[in-house]
């Protein structure tokens, strides 16, 4: 056999065993080759990032349950959330105006799924639009048909039923609101979600502890929302955000290496007399091809410079775009930092040893 032909064979040998060894059928594990969803384990997704490595690999696309996995016997403001930015603007989400689309979107998934795959916090833009309260992508306090999502009551909905169906789960929306008076309160009570409120009157007003969520959830109190509107904690109980929370900049003025300014509507990251803490990690123009990458180890670093610039506090919540594009972990791996960090002083939630509470962690 010819040097030529013993070269052909070795290749075909090499490759039969590549075929052969390769994982499929659910059996890939995080960061495996895979050339679809069905071959990646539970809790993993197949997905190409060019920035971070060749071909397609299983990646994260749930994250860990804090309260299952350890406990929800904490005060709220103890544990740590992912948050979608602009939920509601979602590729592929069916016209509602009579002209195209022409706006960013964020992500890539309805809210059911966003919601079922672990985000427990949703950033909402809501506005005055054709006779009702819509999402829209906008600007200038306007919303436009080539701006607008659709209305408001539909995400809401979808909100409700995921209420509904996981009776111990808690959700929080953050809006950026345009409507004007009475019109969130009418789109709430119409969706079937004030039965979940959680009041004004039982959040905490000089940075002291949040109520403990296990009886916000004996109490069905498992609805925060936030209003961006100072006036309406007094008209409707619709919480003022800055009330409650310091935020860092959002856009590419929260992506510098090293620095976490606020932004201009909070108070500085070190107030105390605010119990929870935001982190924003986006583009202020979305991109999908470079989301992969933020939302990995450069998402972790700027959680680090942050809670130093909060007055060593971890967030509570962590704002992202296309929250399941990772290099491996993402999105879902920061938010176990987050709670291993708030939970136990550990570098995962994993980390943790059941019923400690500092500095008790296993390999």
């Amino acid at each position: 056999m010819s040097l030529y032909q013993n070269l052909l064979l070795i290749t075909a040998i090499s490759a039969f065993l590549s075929i052969a060894s390769a994982c499929s059928d659910g059996q890939c594990k995080l960061l495996d080759e895979c050339s679809s969803d069905g071959d990646c384990e539970a809790g993993l997704y197949c997905f190409a990032c060019q920035q971070g490595f060749s071909g397609s690999r299983c990646v994260r696309s749930t994250v860990t349950n804090q309260f299952k996995l350890l406990n929800n016997s904490l005060p709220f403001n103890k544990y740590a959330f992912l948050t979608t930015h602009n939920a509601y603007a979602i590729d592929g989400y069916p016209l509602h105006t009579p002209v195209p689309r022409v706006t960013f979107t964020n992500q890539e998934d309805m809210i059911t799924d966003q919601l079922n795959n672990g985000a427990r916090a949703l950033m909402l833009d809501t506005y005055d639009f054709d006779g009702d309260v819509w999402m829209c992508h906008s600007f200038g306090g306007q919303c436009h048909d080539i701006t607008a999502f659709g209305p408001a009551i539909d995400y809401l909905k979808e909100i409700e039923a995921f209420l509904s169906a996981n009776t111990e789960e808690i959700v929080t929306l953050i809006l950026e609101d345009y409507v004007g008076p009475n019109g969130l309160t009418k789109v709430f009570t119409d969706a079937g979600l004030m039965k979940y409120w959680f009041p004004v009157s039982n959040m905490p007003k000089n940075g002291e502890d949040w109520p403990l969520v296990s009886d916000m959830v004996a109490n069905n109190q498992r609805l925060l929302v936030f209003t961006s509107i100072q006036s309406k904690e007094a008209s409707e109980g619709i919480a003022y955000q800055w009330n409650y929370m310091v935020e860092n900049q959002y856009g590419d003025g929260g992506m510098q290496a090293g620095s976490c300014p606020n932004r201009a509507e909070s108070s500085g990251l070190d107030d105390k007399t605010k119990s929870l803490v935001l982190v924003n990690y986006f583009h202020s123009m979305s991109s999908k091809e470079k989301t992969c990458e933020d939302n990995s180890g450069d998402l972790i670093n700027m959680l680090r410079t942050c809670y130093a610039a909060a007055g060593n506090r971890w967030a509570n919540f962590v704002a992202v775009d296309y929250y399941k594009r990772s290099e491996g972990g993402g999105s879902f791996q920061a938010v176990d930092t987050l709670n291993g960090k708030l939970l136990c002083g550990c570098d995962d939630i994993h980390a943790c040893v059941a019923g400690s509470t500092s500095g008790a962690c296993t390999p």
